[in-house]
């Protein structure tokens, strides 16, 4: 496939993946005082008892203009499926104040915000959320998404003296990233959203030394059943991120499994009307029920 073929099939599932309608979620609660510290909450459509939760974190390489309300329709998918899903804003990277481009991320916030977020989950379910199960949880999340699933699993790794470290791994039944920027050293010499990741961790002057706390393929093993979902035609954050993550997990002892989609790219496993986008509710449903 040319260069050119590739990009206008990019372009025209990322067109697909964005023209589905916000769905607005059945209630939205605060883990913070920041207007980004809100969660919403969809309830599960049928089924009884209460259902395992999906945590949603949504991608947009960090970046302001892109928030929780473009994953809504795929939030809104997995409800009509069974689950209780919770979608996780937090704070992305301004614009410049030159004018410039949004910059990816704000250290510390956007990992203050996550880690935040997801410690607060459990009582936020429980009142917010009474069809959802606090015991069953899955993380999920989409590129910049799928490596804040990926960090916010691993958090009883990170090193000593990290503000984020817990004592104990997170009480999930698992995680399923999608196309998620996995490997900070692979996305960066890929120039992965453009140079994405080392702006996350504030630019050259501290990309090696914050890397041992953000990179997921440094915080391994985690001991948290783990899949990958990647597309293979993927030309957004190609699948040798995916793979080097999972190869740097089986040096560290573990297992994670790697489900490559042929002829699939970036956006379609978020898009409802994708033939992706059930396979990555397979994944989900693997681990939650």
């Amino acid at each position: 496939m040319t260069d050119d073929v590739a990009a206008a099939r990019a372009a025209a599932e990322e067109k697909s993946a964005f023209s589905h309608p916000p769905v607005d979620p059945d209630t939205t609660a605060a883990y913070g005082d920041d207007p980004d510290h809100v969660i919403d909450f969809w309830t599960p459509r049928g089924g009884n008892g209460p259902a395992p939760v999906v945590v949603v974190l949504h991608g947009g390489a960090w970046r302001a203009p892109y928030d929780r309300r473009h994953v809504s329709p795929f939030a809104a998918f997995l409800a009509h499926r069974g689950f209780a899903v919770a979608s996780v804003e937090y704070r992305r990277g301004a614009t410049q104040a030159e004018g410039g481009d949004p910059v990816a991320g704000r250290w510390p916030d956007t990992f203050d915000d996550v880690a935040a977020a997801v410690d607060a989950l459990p009582a936020l379910i429980r009142e917010h959320l009474p069809a959802g199960d606090p015991r069953r949880i899955v993380l999920t999340g989409h590129s910049a998404g799928g490596h804040l699933a990926l960090w916010a699993a691993a958090r009883h790794v990170l090193p000593a003296g990290s503000p984020w470290r817990t004592d104990a791994p997170a009480p999930l039944r698992g995680v399923v990233a999608l196309a998620p920027i996995a490997d900070f050293e692979v996305a960066d010499k890929l120039g992965v959203c453009g140079g994405a990741t080392r702006e996350l961790l504030g630019g050259d002057d501290h990309f090696a030394e914050r890397r041992p706390h953000a990179d997921p393929a440094l915080l391994l093993p985690t001991g948290i059943a783990t899949t990958l979902v990647q597309g293979r035609a993927d030309i957004d954050v190609p699948h040798a991120v995916a793979e080097s993550y999972a190869d740097a997990a089986a040096k560290a002892g573990e297992v994670v499994g790697v489900t490559l989609l042929p002829d699939v790219g970036h956006f379609p496993l978020i898009d409802p009307a994708a033939d992706a986008c059930a396979v990555v509710v397979e994944e989900i449903a693997q681990l939650a029920w």
